[in-house]
């Protein structure tokens, strides 16, 4: 993967930032309640300037990765999460890959996003549209994938993935995601909150916990002001005992490169190959989707190649 350097943050604070980019897993009355919390500044920063995003399309990519981000919560070793929504509406859709290594990577299905009169508020449910949200999960000691699909409800990828996980799985959720943006239309905060009741929760306490995530700071809002993840949870959930279990890593990733790339050209038809090498362009470009890394081949190693 080739990452552009987030150009407003120096060397020092880019290692601090990578730092604080992490999920943190956490219970609530006693193991009643599993949830999670991840902060994504760093991540949803390098991701926009990977893509050469506008403030839409990073709130949309970027509440698809903080989105991505919480599943993790519930895999382990090199299990694959694919979070993905096909629609109608102008964003059209997306793409978004988690490892549980921390690893997160995935695209827009349309950039930039068509918008027909300025934006007075950050609601997306008009960009939405009509569609389907899907979870494809590739588990190691599976011997195929797992995916569940249903019909976007809501057209807001926080509340459709809470009723995919109440519908779906039969487990009562309530998620967060937020991306927050400064007066000058840089990220400032960006993070997500997750809540999952485990068989047997009063439905009492379900309701009251729904109803506290919304009334609550974002996430995204709250890490903007220099609040940590481990403190917000104390600060709007302590009523409800809430114990840390660990914290991982997230991260902006793509294991491509440029042997990968070469590889994708080795397996073009004869007719194509020769093509290339005789007409070019030279040099060739080829850009990973899945980070917009660009590699490039000249004319003489795209000749060795074929």
């Amino acid at each position: 993967m080739i990452k552009t350097s987030v150009s407003h943050f120096n060397s020092i604070e880019h290692m601090k930032l990578r730092a604080a980019d992490r999920i943190h897993p956490f219970l609530l009355e006693n193991g009643a309640i599993r949830g999670a919390i991840c902060n994504n500044f760093l991540m949803v920063n390098e991701m926009r300037d990977n893509f050469e995003l506008g403030i839409l399309e990073t709130l949309v990519l970027g509440q698809a990765y903080i989105a991505a981000s919480l599943l993790l919560s519930s895999v382990k070793g090199n299990d694959r999460i694919v979070l993905g929504v096909e629609c109608d509406g102008p964003i059209r859709g997306f793409s978004v890959e988690a490892i549980a290594t921390g690893e997160i990577r995935g695209y827009l299905k349309n950039v930039p996003i068509p918008v027909n009169s300025p934006l007075e508020s950050f609601e997306l449910k008009d960009f939405y549209g009509n569609g389907t949200l899907t979870i494809t999960k590739h588990l190691e000691d599976a011997k195929q994938p797992y995916q569940g699909m249903m019909s976007l409800k809501h057209h807001s990828l926080a509340e459709d993935l809470a009723e995919y996980f109440a519908v779906s799985e039969q487990i009562p959720t309530a998620i967060s995601l937020s991306v927050q943006f400064d007066k000058t239309g840089e990220v400032s905060g960006a993070g997500g909150l997750f809540l999952q009741a485990l068989p047997g929760t009063s439905s009492n306490l379900v309701g009251k916990l729904e109803e506290i995530v919304q009334s609550i700071p974002s996430p995204g809002k709250a890490f903007s002001t220099g609040l940590k993840p481990e403190a917000y949870i104390q600060e709007y959930l302590v009523d409800f005992f809430p114990s840390f279990l660990d914290s991982r890593r997230i991260e902006f990733f793509c294991r491509c490169n440029h042997d990968n790339m070469k590889s994708w050209l080795k397996i073009l038809n004869e007719k194509d190959r020769n093509d290339i090498a005789t007409n070019g362009p030279f040099p060739l470009e080829i850009r990973c989707h899945n980070c917009n890394s660009v590699y490039h081949f000249n004319r003489e190693e795209l000749q060795e190649l074929i």
